[in-house]
């Protein structure tokens, strides 16, 4: 026993007097970063009278480095619509300056809305671009080369190959990938212009994709424009262009004592030709519209509390258009939306 307690006394003595000697600040570069977001909303549907509440997302993610040149992300959220859903989970090395290499599950590079995380959207609800056409996470693998404006010119270039099999089906063997591309440039301050290609291949059907999108920042106002052009091979289904344009105007309050501290002001088109995810129909053997025709006007204010964290108060109202009202979805229609974000 006393040789026992002898040895454990001689440990925590050399650990301790190891532990003078480490760098605490070089150990912080490696802890781990949390992040979450929640979104509560309220929604009413003019047309029909039904109103619903719902938690959009509850998302926490956790990033960080292992070594200098190895970062992580996993994300999951706990409640996607009442699902729980595994997003983001990869290894990234970045060897050299503006050089990143990415491997694991994750968002595919294409198009500007789709990419923005619940947290960054200006409205409640996403564009046709972001939900129907362009939202897209996969298994694969990306490079992407970045240069800032203190290199010249700033732009980033990103490419990449994935399965195709989308969150939930990972152990398929396929022998055609599918890949994405993104050009995103900065050519002065305030303006950005993407353009980036994708080709998608559900059930053994090429699906080519072409988005090209720009915005600018000006004072406090945003403009963004944005067009994505959808080709089905063989003319397997007609043609679907889509287009999302909006504005928004962020007015300060100079109260600093106020619990509001900003309000943004919004409006937004978006438009959508009929749709199909690639799919068969199993009576016809075609691929089937999955979203009808429809066009939409948003209008909306957000109330921002301030920092140490964001809290936004969204108040949107949307108007559809269809050729045949009978076709839209059952909440695919007219509503008011009400929505708290938080993001920590």
């Amino acid at each position: 026993m006393k040789k026992l307690v002898s040895a454990l006394t001689m440990a925590l003595f050399v650990a301790s007097a190891g532990a003078q000697t480490i760098d605490l600040s070089e150990w912080k570069k490696y802890l781990p970063e949390i992040h979450g977001t929640v979104r509560g909303k309220y929604e009413f549907q003019t047309t029909t009278g039904e109103q619903r509440f719902q938690v959009r997302n509850a998302r926490v993610s956790i990033t960080g480095k292992v070594i200098p040149i190895v970062s992580y992300k996993a994300e999951i959220d706990l409640s996607d619509e009442g699902q729980i859903k595994m997003l983001d989970a990869y290894a990234r090395v970045s060897p050299f300056k503006g050089w990143d290499f990415t491997i694991g599950q994750m968002r595919v590079p294409f198009t500007i809305d789709a990419h923005r995380s619940p947290h960054q959207q200006y409205f409640a609800n996403r564009s046709f671009i972001a939900k129907q056409m362009g939202s897209l996470r996969d298994a694969g693998a990306t490079i992407k080369y970045s240069q800032k404006e203190e290199d010249g010119f700033p732009f980033s270039v990103e490419a990449g190959l994935f399965s195709g099999s989308g969150l939930t089906e990972q152990k398929g063997w396929h022998k055609v990938l599918c890949y994405s591309a993104k050009l995103e440039m900065k050519p002065f301050k305030g303006y950005n212009l993407t353009l980036s290609t994708q080709r998608t291949r559900p059930e053994d059907t090429n699906i080519y994709m072409y988005d090209a999108g720009t915005y600018y920042d000006w004072n406090n106002w945003h403009f963004e424009v944005e067009g994505m052009y959808k080709k089905y091979a063989n003319d397997a289904f007609k043609d679907v262009w889509a287009v999302d344009a909006f504005v928004n105007y962020d007015l300060f309050l100079k109260n600093q004592k106020a619990l509001v501290k900003k309000v943004s002001f919004l409006a937004r088109f978006d438009y959508m030709g009929d749709n199909s995810t690639g799919k068969f129909d199993k009576d016809t053997n075609l691929l089937y519209i999955t979203d009808y025709e429809r066009k939409r006007i948003t209008g909306g204010l957000t109330f921002s509390f301030g920092k140490p964290f964001q809290a936004d108060l969204r108040l949107n109202y949307e108007k559809y258009f269809y050729d045949d009202r009978s076709l839209a979805k059952e909440s695919e229609q007219d509503k008011l939306v009400v929505e708290m974000m938080i993001r920590f």
